[in-house]
């Protein structure tokens, strides 16, 4: 028996424990296994979700990674792992799922993955090599996907990440912040958010234009390209970059993705960065990207749909629970907004009516939200 398996997350109020102690015992060799539990670690504070299990057993020491999922998260990073990325010859890109096991209530599926240890890419401090190693992954999977035959099941699955999420989460950041009650410097928070709002829906049009002219084909995206969800796993030939959580995989353009990335590194390595990635494209895919003036255009419209996406939740939270925090929210929200520069330093963002440069072409690799978009709840 694995000693102290029973107490492996006891006390923190989760859900689906008997079921997520009976998955391990079995993935470490069922009850005839000898061992005992070294450690257990929270790796999200906030959510208490995602946790680092260690086991010594018959001398072996074995780390997983558990994560608590919505079933539908967990299914669609099944998807990603046992379908997608295989069909483009890439499934080493994502995590290894040792396991999976829902709670007898069906509230929530436990995902157990393989430890990729210490090796998260740190944006201030990885080198030029592990940076450039982590780009060709990505570049691989945007032109791979490019068009791709099972965009319609990742959409489902999914979401999209193009036009139409920036287009409803503007208009439903909207309708809530309308709903909620203010006075004071409340309504001055919520007034001035209602303005932005405003004039993002009123040039809604020219963000469509420019994303027909210089986003390209539609691919599949990771969807939270933080630095910490790229891992750079040592190895002989040098680092390998694997991607994890892709609990917010969907559709949509190369710079939703793209745009993520490089808001995590200083200012002054961004530019080096996307010239890999311009290289990476041309070699695997054909693809020519525009400009920095036309790139800032696109990344703005990816950071502003998520500020619009943030603002939801909070207004919410003002109108049907009177939530306390929601306008310290908005407020901070306020700030994203007014702190925003462009991604690429010393461009001003391109519009429309520039002349066009040359569009970037559809890959040659043979042809993947709930059809509503995927949403970012704090």
């Amino acid at each position: 028996m694995i000693d102290g398996l029973e107490r492996v997350l006891e006390g923190s109020g989760q859900p689906g424990l008997p079921e997520l102690r009976g998955l391990l015992e079995e993935l470490l060799g069922g009850p005839s296994a000898e061992g005992s539990v070294i450690e257990y670690s929270v790796l999200q504070p906030r959510s208490m979700r995602v946790y680092r299990v260690g086991f010594d057993v018959n001398g072996e020491m074995r780390t997983w990674i558990v994560k608590r999922l919505r079933p539908a998260i967990a299914q669609r990073n099944e998807l990603v792992v046992k379908r997608w990325l295989p069909a483009v010859g890439l499934a080493g890109l994502g995590p290894s799922l040792a396991g999976r096991v829902a709670d007898r209530d069906g509230a929530c599926v436990w995902h157990v993955y393989e430890d990729l240890g210490p090796h998260e890419l740190d944006p201030c401090r990885s080198s030029c090599e592990g940076v450039r190693a982590a780009i060709e992954q990505i570049a691989e999977l945007h032109t791979r996907f490019a068009g791709h035959a099972l965009l319609g099941e990742a959409r489902l699955h999914g979401g999209d990440l193009g036009m139409h999420f920036f287009e409803s989460n503007v208009q439903d950041a909207i309708y809530a912040l309308k709903a909620c009650e203010a006075d004071g410097q409340h309504q001055w928070v919520r007034e001035r958010l209602l303005h932005r709002l405003y004039k993002l829906r009123e040039h809604l049009p020219e963000r469509e234009q420019a994303l027909k002219e210089w986003a390209g084909a539609e691919t599949l995206l990771h969807g939270d390209l933080w630095a910490i969800n790229v891992f750079l796993v040592p190895g002989e030939e040098g680092p390998r970059a694997r991607l994890i959580d892709w609990d917010h995989a969907a559709v949509g353009p190369f710079s939703y993705d793209l745009s993520t990335f490089l808001l995590r590194f200083p200012v002054a390595r961004r530019q080096s960065i996307l010239e890999h990635y311009r290289e990476a494209v041309a070699r695997l895919g054909g693809w020519q990207l525009p400009g920095p003036a036309e790139l800032n255009s696109l990344f703005e419209t990816a950071e502003y749909a998520r500020f619009a996406n943030r603002v939801i939740w909070p207004a919410i939270a003002l109108l049907m629970d009177k939530a306390d925090w929601g306008f310290e929210v908005l407020s901070e929200i306020d700030e994203w907004f007014e702190q925003f520069e462009p991604v690429l330093p010393g461009v001003a963002a391109g519009t429309p009516d520039a002349p066009p440069p040359t569009p970037i072409a559809t890959s040659t690799h043979p042809a993947i939200a709930p059809c509503a978009e995927r949403r970012e709840q704090p």
